[in-house]
C-alpha cells in the first residue's frame, strides 16, 4: 500500500511538471473487435483489426514491466479470443498486476467457465474479476442486446463461475445504463442484485469512438440517470459485503456521485489522468490515452513493441497536455477509478464508508 502511494504521489508530479516520468498503473487492453452480441448501445462488432498475438503482447510488457496494478482484458467480447488464457497467463508471468478484470456478455458458458477458471489457478496472487454484462431481465436484456436467449445464457454462466468457489476469484454483474432502459433501472437492479453477485457495477452508456457510437444518442437524461443512480446508491448502503468488495461498492458510490456531477457541469470534475496513470492498447497496437478519445498516440507494431518509446514521445505529451487542460471530459469508468484514486477527499470518503461508517 505504501508503494502504491508513492506511485500515485508520482503521477501527481508528472502530470503538473512532466515528471518523474512514469508507466502507468491501470491498463485496459482491448483484445478484439469481434462480438457475437449485436447491441444496440454499441457497434463494436462492425470494426475490424489485424489482432496482436500473445507473443506480440509478451513483447509489450517486458517493454512495460512490472508497472501494472490494475489490467482489464475488453473487447469485443475477450473469451471470443480462443488463446485469451494464454494471453491473460503469459502477461500476468512477466507484470504480475494485482487485479485482472475481463467483461464478458456471457454467451459462451462452457467457454467462459473453463477459460476462467484456467486463467485464476495460473494466476494465484492476482484477484481476477469476471463481470457478466446484463442490461435488461428477460426479454428486454435479449432485445437491447439482439440476441435471442442471451439473458437464459448469461445467468447460466454467471451460476456456474461462482459455483467455481476459487478463492482469488470474483464474479459481478455488469449493466449499462442508456436510454433502453434507464426508465426500468429499478427493477433490473432489484431482481439482478437477487442473484447475490460479488459486486453489481453499472455504467452509463457512452457515445465512443472505440465503440463507434458516436452520434449515437444512447446517453439517459441527466434527470433519468440521476433516479437509477440514486436508487442503486441506497441499495448498495443497505447490502453487505466483504473484503475487497466492501472497498470496491465504497469506490462505485462515489463513482455514481461523480457521474452525476459530470453530466451537470459537463467538464471534467476530477482532473483526469487518463496519458498518466491509464492507458488503452488497441486491438492492433495502437496506444490510446482511453477509449473514448481513442487518440492514437504510437502504433506498438510499429515501434519494435517498445511500450515506453511510445509512451514518453512528444505526441504522447502532447495528448497528457490536452487533457491536463480539461480540453475533454467524460464519465469513463476504468479512467474514473483512476481519478478518484489520485483524489484526497474521495480516498478519505472511501476509507469513512467501507471500514468505519458503511452507511453514511
Amino acid at each position: 500500500m505504501i508503494w502504491l502511494m508513492w506511485r500515485m504521489l508520482g503521477y501527481w508530479f508528472m502530470k503538473r511538471l512532466g515528471f518523474p516520468k512514469m508507466l502507468p498503473i491501470n491498463y485496459t487492453v482491448s483484445l478484439l473487435y469481434t462480438c457475437n452480441s449485436r447491441c444496440a448501445t454499441c457497434n463494436v462488432w462492425k470494426k475490424k483489426a489485424r489482432n496482436l498475438t500473445p507473443d506480440e503482447y509478451r513483447k509489450i510488457f517486458k517493454s512495460v514491466g512490472r508497472a501494472p496494478y490494475w489490467i482489464t482484458f475488453s473487447g469485443g467480447e475477450p473469451f471470443l479470443r480462443e488463446d485469451l488464457d494464454e494471453v491473460v497467463t503469459s502477461i500476468y508471468q512477466i507484470s504480475r498486476p494485482r487485479i485482472i478484470n475481463i467483461p464478458t456478455n456471457g454467451i459462451l458458458t462452457k467457454t467462459i467457465v473453463e477459460k476462467t477458471a484456467a486463467i485464476a489457478k495460473a494466476c494465484p496472487k492476482a484477484q481476477i474479476i469476471i463481470n457478466v454484462s446484463i442490461d435488461g431481465v428477460e426479454d428486454q436484456h435479449d432485445e437491447i442486446r439482439r440476441v435471442p436467449g442471451n439473458y437464459k445464457k448469461a445467468i447460466a454462466t454467471f451460476n456456474r463461475l461462482k459455483a467455481l468457489k476459487l478463492p482469488n476469484l470474483s464474479v459481478g454483474i455488469h449493466t449499462v445504463i442508456s436510454k433502453l432502459n434507464v426508465e426500468s433501472f429499478a427493477s433490473i437492479a432489484t431482481e439482478l442484485m437477487r442473484l447475490e453477485p460479488d459486486s453489481y457495477i453499472t455504467e452509463i452508456a457512452e457515445e465512443r469512438v472505440e465503440l463507434d457510437t458516436i452520434g449515437a444518442d444512447i446517453t439517459p437524461s441527466l434527470v433519468n440517470y440521476k433516479s437509477a443512480a440514486d436508487f442503486l446508491i441506497h441499495r448498495i448502503k443497505r447490502s453487505k459485503f466483504k473484503g475487497m468488495n466492501k472497498i470496491t461498492m465504497a469506490f462505485r458510490i462515489e463513482y455514481y456521485n461523480l457521474v452525476k456531477r459530470i453530466m451537470r457541469d459537463k467538464k471534467q470534475v476530477l482532473p483526469c489522468y487518463s496519458a498518466v496513470a491509464s492507458a488503452q492498447i488497441s486491438p492492433d497496437g495502437d496506444l490510446w490515452p482511453c477509449c473514448v478519445k481513442a487518440t492514437n498516440m504510437g502504433n506498438l507494431r510499429q515501434s519494435n513493441y517498445n511500450f515506453r518509446k511510445i509512451w514518453y514521445s512528444a505526441e504522447a505529451e502532447l495528448e497528457r497536455r490536452s487533457i491536463h487542460r480539461r480540453e475533454c471530459w467524460c464519465p469513463l469508468a476504468n479512467a474514473a477509478y483512476t481519478n478518484m484514486l489520485m483524489d484526497l477527499p474521495t480516498l478519505f470518503r472511501v476509507f469513512w464508508r467501507s471500514q468505519i461508517k458503511w452507511w453514511s
